[in-house]
């Protein structure tokens, strides 16, 4: 299926202030369901994180872009990487509470789940606890959320959704 992909560069440094600007850009442009909106590390001179929008109607790509340029965004044609991760797909909103790793997988657009360090998939009724924050990430055309293992048998999503800052003792 194609996809019509936009990028802004707000030159933001920080993944959770992207993620933000990501929710509040997409909550004022009326996206339609199907929409992925990601953000993605620019590994350049000046390191930073770049947002994408990707949609299936070169009408509504057309609308969106007309919409951030208005709001002052420069807006570029294509994603920055092919490795962005997911803030914005379809059934994001309906990954809360604890899930079985089957359903997570029909809720969502989300292709597949891999736990870190382990060679095997979870099994389909193992109990994913989402902590209400599922940022899965392209993998080689596929949107994989990776997982950790937690308490009393069940995973977790590997990104926290309040991570503490490096040296935050210091």
């Amino acid at each position: 299926m194609t996809r019509y992909v936009l990028t802004v560069d707000p030159g933001l440094k920080d993944v959770r202030a992207a993620d933000h600007l990501l929710q509040a850009l997409a909550a004022g442009l009326a996206l339609p369901e199907d929409t992925f909106g990601c953000t993605h590390l620019v590994r350049d001179e000046r390191p930073r994180v770049a947002l994408s929008f990707a949609v299936r109607s070169p009408d509504v790509s057309g609308a969106v872009r007309e919409r951030l340029t208005a709001k002052g965004y420069a807006v570029l044609d294509g994603a920055p990487d092919g490795a962005g991760r997911a803030v914005l797909y379809p059934g994001a909103a309906g990954l809360t509470g604890t899930l079985p790793v089957a359903e997570l997988l029909a809720r969502s657009a989300i292709d597949r789940v891999t736990v870190l360090g382990a060679a095997d998939p979870p099994a389909p009724h193992t109990a994913v606890v989402t902590r209400d924050h599922v940022r899965p990430q392209w993998h080689d055309g596929e949107l994989v959320l990776t997982v950790m293992p937690a308490a009393g048998g069940t995973l977790t999503p590997f990104e926290v959704p309040d991570p503490t800052p490096c040296c935050a003792d210091h």
